[in-house]
């Protein structure tokens, strides 16, 4: 199956801090993927070079079959990838209704409006006057969510969805998958939660200090692999 986005040999640099390896990563139309590791493995790190975030040799990141790395990333959202940071980054002086609408400047058509995303998120609707960062942390993590949804992209990128939020609040966001993708809208979840990454993904990539340690189909990878390639024991 020919690759929707797709890293080759990719190595990423903080000023002279090597941080990716080499990377080989594929990810196919319709896929939902998650990215495991521990801290300072290279997960956001990835996800920052396949949005423009962190800068990456143009032929490292092909998207549907063009070579797009380094590219500036409000380029790459206009072409169809768009990502949820790790740590939300919502506009403190905005609105609810107004962060959302960030992400629909770009102007590509698609099934995500406001209105639907307050039939996915109804506490949104409730709170959509208050200022975004006023709410708790999980409604946070739905503004950030419903913002890259209405950018209308093609590869949802998501960094860290469930950290630092109540288990309750991880199983709601995460509940609200099966609606995301049920249009063929593909996937990228960075996710510390083995279980959770596990459970909801098609297939599992294990980053350890920057290098790929382990990928496979997420129902047949085992426990004791997944340890091995996640501690490097």
């Amino acid at each position: 199956m020919t690759a929707l986005l797709e890293a080759r040999g990719l190595k990423a640099f903080y000023g002279d801090a090597q941080a990716l390896f080499g990377v080989d990563f594929s990810l196919s139309q319709g896929e939902l993927v998650a990215v495991i590791g521990s801290n300072g493995a290279g997960k956001s790190t990835l996800l920052k070079c396949l949005t423009g975030l962190v800068r990456a040799p143009r032929d490292a990141v092909h998207f549907k079959g063009e070579a797009i790395g380094g590219l500036p990333p409000g380029e790459i959202v206009k072409r169809g990838l768009a990502m949820v940071p790790e740590g939300r980054r919502l506009f403190p002086s905005l609105s609810v209704e107004e962060n959302l609408q960030i992400g629909g400047h770009t102007g590509r058509k698609g099934p995500w409006n406001l209105d639907r995303l307050y039939a996915l998120f109804p506490i949104l609707s409730e709170k959509r006057h208050n200022p975004g960062t006023a709410l708790s942390g999980g409604q946070q993590q739905m503004v950030a969510l419903g913002r890259a949804l209405m950018s209308n992209p093609e590869v949802l990128l998501c960094d860290e969805l469930s950290l630092g939020l109540a288990p309750i609040v991880i199983r709601e966001i995460y509940a609200a998958m099966p609606d995301i993708t049920r249009e063929g809208m593909t996937v990228v979840i960075v996710e510390q939660d083995v279980t959770m990454a596990q459970r909801v993904s098609q297939r599992i990539y294990c980053l350890q200090e920057g290098r790929v340690s382990l990928q496979g189909r997420s129902n047949a990878l085992t426990r004791e692999q997944i340890s091995q390639a996640y501690f490097g024991l």
